[in-house]
């Protein structure tokens, strides 16, 4: 070891006889490490408070009055101290504690999920008495139990560490799990009735320095050994979180958190850690399919080519559409983006499923990271989703920052969500009026306080008055049952705050390299407008569109009206996630050729689709991805894409290539190259800076040539006193394709129920637990209903996309919000 260089505000600790300068305040587990010097641990998690339960990191430190034992985990380092991590009264102290530890632990490390792995293992046979003098019976518990649908507890493999329990408490706030019993007999388990139904229990598994917890998913698949892995980026959500991708005998075994100081920290929602599993489906799509009649029928690539270009030649280009392409990496986005605005000439293309917000909503505001958001000291306001049910990983950093950093949440959204809890105040406005609610924020800050959104003054003043420091909004769509207009209003009015800065919660996979690619209407790759930058990409592309094209909702009118001779679905599902059900089953029906480009078979493919193309899923090539900060991080081919299917831009290129183009774009590599030349937003994305920034990513900053939106706040159009005003809001698990096609996780899709208001109930004549029929202008359904004090009086909050009862029934897109009434059935 050599010597480490003194720096500003740095203090000297001796370590083995070798002087180190480490941080002040660093405990002194972790400045070892910085400096080579590994001290065993297990209860130690640099993520979660220190607790000095497992002692396995007691060294020797003398900090003046003289050596002895002390555990680093809990020790600041302080000027002067003299540290000796190999004394023989630190090596008997390991010693002990290693032999306490494996007194009662079972030795089935050769059936033990985490052998080979396993920080028990390794550091018995690095610090361990190498025998055991225990010659007793050990404890013994019946063993596995289910503690949820995908972990499993072995009590008699659990050390108590207390890193299941911490990461619980502290990290997800869901305390599902516990120390139970006292003394020999202690042990962590769940309450009877109560399983650990957290949308975030994997990380338990990740963390468990034993065999004790282990995911369903992984059980006695595969031995680590076996294993090859890549680093990757979770395909799920917007969020971007890093992820190593494991595969044995070429299929995916395994997703691991990888802690990102910028994004995830290590930390990953179920979903993202066990979708997996749909990729390895066995109802993968793995060979074209042409329809035939009411079935789909296998066809070869040369067929289902030919009937792609023969759909596409000598159409006009406004009757041809592209609805998707957020499950696409960013080289298959900008190659699809450049297929249809250049190739084929149409503007018609939208990766939003009307569930988003505008593009210039998203893009034109001040961007912020997660970082940002998090500051210490500052406010974060949701004006938006609720994070724990769309963006999972988001919602950990920002319960951290509000319960660890001191930030201030003041929530502007129609219901209660999962930080509701922590925040400093909560406005729930009705729905179709979060602009007004919005606005009346902002001039409370100036002193003029007045009612708004059905919320009343003096709430709003105290809101107004706890906004201090930097200011982030978290923005994005709340309800389904509302148009995005109500969204663009607010934006524009908290925009008017004192150092405000954006982050968007568009919750759809890679939604965002979808826009910066251009797969939007009016919008080409590198955050730039046909208005503005049409001559630029005319010349480089040869030709674009002359003016901006229809979004989803418009496709789906236009087909419906007979008006759209091809729709291509690239990895969409309308029936199932556009909000107005109706109006996808009539645009579907309508549409002259539906084509599909996707992994696995949906409700819209198997009923509407005339032909389906199969595409390689998110582990099967190689790409980056762009979350919601415009971090761009690598994802790397781990398997071979299932069957014959094929690269998203690959597909685009052939397509051109058959059409009589080129598209210039022959690996991802390229397709990058371009957008980087064409695109100032992108000019630093260059090879060098991705291979150099491989965990944390490359932030893409900038506006490009997209400004603010306008915004023109209005009320809501008023309901009757019979009605109810419905909120349609998104949970993590729900009906879709992926869920479905995931065997551990598809029980965790819960039924539809019905949130009110409990002062609604008596006017509407119902009690908690009764069923009732739901009736708008477009449909019906039956759910229970269920008291919630969190959503406002006067609507009605049911979940989309619930299993067999589908919000998308009541609602009608087209207007700003859609009332229901509520009848016993």
């Amino acid at each position: 070891m050599t010597t480490t260089e003194p720096e500003a505000s740095t203090v000297a600790v001796t370590v083995n006889g070798v002087e180190i300068h480490a941080t002040p305040g660093d405990l002194l587990i972790d400045a070892c490490e910085k400096a080579g010097t590994y001290i065993p641990r297990f209860c130690y998690h640099p993520r979660m408070t220190p607790v000095g339960m497992c002692r396995m990191c007691l060294v020797e430190v003398d900090t003046g009055r003289g050596p002895a034992l002390q555990p680093s985990c809990m020790l600041p380092v302080s000027d002067g101290m003299t540290v000796d991590t190999e004394s023989e009264l630190t090596k008997k102290a390991q010693d002990g504690v290693l032999e306490f530890l494996l007194a009662n632990h079972p030795l089935d490390c050769p059936v033990c999920d985490k052998g080979g792995e396993c920080p028990l293992q390794d550091q018995t046979m690095a610090f361990g008495p190498g025998e055991s003098r225990f010659i007793e019976e050990k404890r013994h518990y019946e063993k596995p139990i289910a503690i949820s649908d995908t972990v499993y507890l072995d009590r008699e493999r659990c050390i108590l560490c207390d890193r299941c329990t911490r990461f619980a408490d502290e990290v997800a706030g869901d305390t599902l799990i516990h120390f139970m019993d006292r003394g020999n007999n202690t042990q962590v388990n769940t309450f009877p009735n109560e399983p650990f139904a957290s949308y975030f229990s994997g990380n338990t598994v990740q963390a468990c320095p034993v065999g004790a917890l282990t995911a369903k998913p992984y059980r006695f698949k595969a031995r680590p050994w076996d294993l090859e892995e890549n680093l990757s980026t979770a395909w799920t959500d917007s969020v971007g979180s890093r992820v190593t991708v494991q595969s044995s005998r070429n299929k995916v075994l395994r997703v691991l958190g990888v802690d990102s100081d910028t994004v995830n920290w290590g930390w990953l929602s179920d979903k993202e850690r066990f979708a997996f599993e749909a990729l390895n489906s066995e109802e993968r799509i793995a060979q074209p399919l042409t329809r035939s009649g009411d079935e789909l029928a296998p066809t070869g690539w040369a067929g289902a080519m030919t009937t792609v270009v023969d759909a596409l030649t000598e159409v006009d280009p406004v009757r041809v559409g592209v609805i998707g392409g957020a499950r696409l990496t960013n080289e298959a986005q900008y190659a699809w983006a450049k297929l249809a605005k250049a190739v084929i000439g149409t503007d018609n293309v939208d990766a939003q499923l009307g569930d988003g917000l505008p593009a210039e909503t998203v893009l034109g505001l001040p961007r912020a990271t997660i970082a940002d958001a998090c500051r210490p000291g500052g406010t974060i306001i949701l004006a938006g989703p609720d994070p724990k049910e769309d963006l999972g990983a988001l919602y950990l950093r920002l319960r951290h920052a509000i319960v660890n950093d001191g930030a201030k949440l003041i929530e502007l959204t129609p219901h209660r969500t999962g930080l509701s809890g922590l925040a400093a105040h909560s406005l729930h406005p009705r729905p179709g009026e979060l602009g007004a609610l919005a606005a009346a924020l902002v001039n409370a800050t100036s002193g003029t306080a007045a009612d708004a959104g059905g919320v009343p003054a003096d709430m709003i003043a105290a809101a107004a008055a706890a906004i201090s420091g930097p200011v982030t909004v978290v923005l994005g769509r709340s309800s389904l049952a509302e148009s995005s207009a109500a969204v663009v209003d607010a934006a524009v009015a908290l925009s008017g705050l004192t150092d405000v800065s954006f982050l968007s919660a568009l919750r759809r996979g890679n939604i965002h390299g979808a826009l910066d690619a251009g797969l939007a209407p009016g919008l080409l790759p590198g955050r730039t407008t046909l208005a503005d930058s049409g001559a630029v990409f005319a010349d480089a592309w040869g030709s674009v569109p002359e003016a901006a094209g229809l979004d989803t909702a418009g496709m789906l009118a236009a087909a419906a009206d007979g008006e759209l001779d091809v729709l291509v679905l690239l990895g969409a599902d309308p029936l199932s996630d556009f909000p107005d059900g109706d109006a996808a089953e009539a645009g579907l029906a309508g549409a002259g050729t539906v084509i599909a480009i996707d992994t696995l078979p949906n409700a819209s493919v198997v009923a509407h689709a005339d032909l389906v193309l199969p595409a390689a899923a998110a582990t099967e090539v190689d790409g980056t991805f762009t979350n919601l900060e415009g971090r761009v991080s690598l994802c790397e081919q781990k398997v071979t894409p299932c069957g014959t299917a094929r690269s998203d831009w690959m597909i685009a290129a052939q397509v051109a290539q058959r059409l009589g183009a080129d598209l210039g774009i022959d690996s991802p590599a390229a397709a990058r190259a371009e957008l980087a030349a064409l695109s100032s937003c992108h000019g630093g994305l260059t090879e060098d800076a991705l291979a150099a920034s491989r965990v944390e990513g490359v932030l893409c900053s900038g506006n490009g040539t997209i400004s603010v939106p306008a915004g023109s706040v209005s009320a809501g159009p008023a309901n009757d006193a019979y009605s109810l005003r419905l909120v349609a809001t998104r949970r993590m698990y729900d009906a879709g394709t992926a869920l479905a096609h995931s065997p551990a996780s598809v029980g965790l899709a819960r039924s539809v129920e019905l949130r009110l208001n409990p002062v609604d109930f008596d006017k509407l004549g119902v009690k908690s637990g009764n069923v009732v029929k739901l009736i708008s202008a477009k449909g019906e359904l039956l759910a229970p209903v269920v008291a919630d004090s969190g959503v406002p009086e006067g609507s009605a909050a049911i979940p989309a996309n619930a299993p067999d009862a589908n919000a998308n029934r009541l609602i009608d897109a087209s207007q700003p919000v859609t009332d229901v009434r509520v009848e016993r059935s």
